[in-house]
């Protein structure tokens, strides 16, 4: 018979920290032997000493393109998360739009994102972050869109019955049942949106539109043959993307610490 004593431990905290970190080290490391060493990587590869020193000399235009992206993927990033919270939110409690509403995210799941960029730059103009931002609430939609769905589902119908036999308004019962139920939930889908919202607007810049961005630096540099500075473009992306995933990541443990017991 199992019980808890014999169930896998999580890691403690500071493992779960100096792990990747190691490996992230133990990376640069190989990385550098390779190229600045044995000589062995592929040319267009550069040195990480090369990418750091372009970095540090570019790094104001490189942090205001950072912005740039920053912002596409924010604002993309909140605005598909609040079409999919609603639109959630509708199909919870009415089957028929569940129902209008499956066949419409399954499809917007399996557009691509690479094929559809250039139409939206081309139809907002090149001068507009509206196309850019459109792709990265797209994106953004459909991780938050089924997360919020099967956290709404989850509510007991047993745990319904019983507020509604002492009087409880749809409004308390969605603030004390429902709400608490679905939040990590969302917290979850939204972990993943902003890694995807991220993404898309790194792969929209790099499909045209307004000439800034990390994507677009990315395209001109790679193109033009500048590879340390594409790859410094590169680090503030990656950048980008672990600040939106360590920030989601904080909001989800503050509400899975809040949630009762």
């Amino acid at each position: 018979m199992t019980t808890t004593s014999n169930a896998v431990r999580t890691p403690p905290v500071w493992v779960r920290v100096v792990a990747p970190i190691t490996v992230g080290v133990v990376i640069l490391v190989i990385w550098i032997v390779a190229v600045d060493v044995v000589k062995a990587a592929p040319r267009a590869l550069p040195s990480p000493i090369a990418i750091t020193n372009e970095f540090v000399l570019r790094s104001g235009i490189i942090v205001e393109d950072m912005g740039i992206t920053a912002s596409n993927a924010l604002i993309g990033l909140v605005a598909g998360a609040i079409v999919a919270i609603v639109l959630a939110a509708l199909a919870a409690t009415s089957r028929p739009v569940d129902g209008m509403l499956a066949p419409l995210v399954a499809a917007i799941a399996v557009v691509p994102i690479v094929a559809l960029t250039p139409i939206l730059n081309t139809m907002f103009g090149a001068s507009s972050q509206f196309g850019r931002q459109s792709v990265a609430a797209i994106a953004a939609f459909v991780p938050v869109f089924v997360n919020v769905l099967r956290g709404l589902r989850q509510t007991r119908p047993v745990h319904r019955d019983v507020l509604r036999s002492s009087a409880a308004t749809g409004l308390q019962t969605f603030r004390v049942l429902t709400l608490p139920t679905a939040l990590p939930y969302l917290m979850s889908g939204l972990r993943i949106a902003s890694s995807i919202a991220v993404i898309a607007a790194l792969v929209a810049e790099y499909f045209g539109g307004p000439a800034d961005g990390i994507g677009t630096a990315i395209a001109t540099y790679a193109k033009s043959g500048r590879a340390s500075l594409a790859f410094a473009y590169v680090a503030g992306g990656i950048a980008i993307g672990l600040v939106f995933f360590l920030v989601t990541s904080l909001l989800e443990w503050l509400v899975s610490r809040r949630k009762p017991v």
